[in-house]
């Protein structure tokens, strides 16, 4: 385990009656929360993403209006959108220092503390969204992932998947893989690491920065969700070519990263209302992408967007990248190490799993339905 790192508290005036303080921790943490019944509890959440991306940031308002409903009206969370407290990009280090109890956020936007967090979101050619919330749930993935969080005070509940993602836009066709020498492309992730190795200038960008970075031409591409929130930020209007797949998030999981301080401190009750809800609210983000992306996908078409595959070469070669990348990590540092063969262990069961039951009958209705 690495050193912990101390970070002094930054104070936050959160109204809390009762005498209970605001906190957070794992679900049914050490010690199962202080008992007291009846207190009422206000905590702020700080998202890292704007409201007009309503999917994806309303995960937190799913949250935030369950564990009120369950309770209530006693516990009450808050949810600020990204640059309300902090910049999107540091959600995880206001949740640290208590400058809010919970955050909405992805882990991989934090490789740079700590490239397992990577696990906790997606990496390339990895788990899709069914298969990375069954290693969360059901395969030892979050209790590998909350060790890596306590480093930072943290206690991590799974928060929304946006499934498969989509491979980005660019101004123009990206034929091989030289086509992607120089590009300077708004990726973040493990995925960012890779398309580094591939000759890209990679870029990490909160979602609210994107355009107008392609605006101003500050960036050559970018790559943010899907057609249902990427017809919302607009990126069509400036780059027409629209590839997949999203080989580096083929299932990405969203966390409500939560003060471990904070929960300690959280009435077990309110500590079950809030796990119940951060289920809710997973569930949600996934069915409602699920539910929207086909018919965005549609209008993108029908505007003019053209849909490109990536080529052989490049998706053979990002593989290749990917294997050398985690190989290198994995020989750095012992827990990462553990990490990843739990996780690849669960990733090649469930390929060979998922390519005998579902592939082979999706291969053929797609092929029917188009």
């Amino acid at each position: 385990m690495r050193r912990r790192e101390f970070v002094s508290k930054a104070a936050w005036g959160a109204a809390v009656v009762g005498g209970v303080a605001s906190g957070c921790g794992p679900a049914m943490g050490p010690g199962g929360g202080d008992s007291t019944a009846g207190a009422r509890v206000l905590w702020r959440l700080e998202s890292s993403f704007p409201p007009s991306l309503d999917t994806i940031y309303g995960a937190g308002v799913v949250l935030a209006e369950r564990v009120k409903q369950i309770t209530g009206g006693r516990f009450q969370i808050i949810v600020s959108a990204a640059g309300g407290i902090v910049p999107g990009l540091q959600v995880l280090d206001a949740v640290q220092t208590g400058s809010v109890q919970v955050g909405h956020t992805a882990g991989y936007y934090y490789i740079g503390k700590n490239p397992a967090l990577a696990f906790d979101t997606s990496l390339p050619f990895g788990l899709s969204a069914r298969q990375q919330e069954a290693w969360l749930y059901q395969g030892g993935g979050l209790e590998l992932m909350r060790e890596v969080y306590s480093d930072f005070n943290i206690i991590n509940f799974p928060g929304g998947n946006t499934g498969a993602q989509m491979g980005g836009w660019f101004r123009r066709e990206i034929r091989s893989l030289a086509d992607l020498r120089g590009l300077r492309m708004r990726i973040p992730g493990v995925g960012g690491e890779v398309m580094h190795r591939l000759g890209v200038s990679v870029q990490v960008l909160a979602g609210p920065e994107i355009y107008p970075a392609l605006e101003r031409s500050a960036i050559d591409a970018a790559e943010w969700v899907g057609p249902y929130d990427d017809e919302k930020l607009g990126f069509h209007k400036i780059a027409r070519h629209y590839y997949y797949p999203g080989w580096w998030e083929p299932g990405p999981n969203l966390s409500f990263l939560v003060n471990r301080d904070a929960w300690a401190k959280l009435p077990a009750e309110y500590q079950a209302a809030f796990e119940a809800a951060s289920h809710e609210a997973c569930t949600s983000m996934l069915t409602r992408y699920d539910a929207q992306n086909p018919a965005a996908l549609r209008r993108l078409v029908s505007d003019g967007v053209r849909l490109h595959a990536f080529s052989e070469d490049m998706m053979k070669a990002a593989s290749k990248a990917f294997d050398e990348w985690v190989e290198e990590k994995s020989a750095a540092d012992a827990q990462y190490a553990s990490i990843y063969r739990a996780w690849k262990k669960f990733r090649d069961d469930s390929v060979n799993w998922f390519g005998t039951a579902e592939q082979s009958l999706m291969n053929f209705m797609s092929a029917q339905s188009a």
